[in-house]
């Protein structure tokens, strides 16, 4: 992840067992930098410890949607 560059818009999935918890997810977005992110695929994680890991990271819009 860290070899992408200028990214607009990603999305990225959490969901134990199969991918990132929410801590994770935060630090794979750190690497990348994109200017906004939509977390999904999300079901039981806790969106908020997502979204806090991210807010002091300026530039990094975090886009919160019902996805179930």
């Amino acid at each position: 992840m860290k070899g992408l560059k200028d990214i607009d818009i990603a999305f990225v999935c959490m969901n134990l067992p199969y991918t990132m918890p929410p801590e994770e997810a935060a630090e794979c977005v750190k690497a990348f930098r994109p200017k906004i992110v939509y977390p999904y695929h999300y079901r039981d994680s806790d969106l908020n410890v997502f979204a806090g890991a991210l807010k002091s990271e300026k530039g990094i819009e975090v886009r919160m949607r019902k996805w179930y």
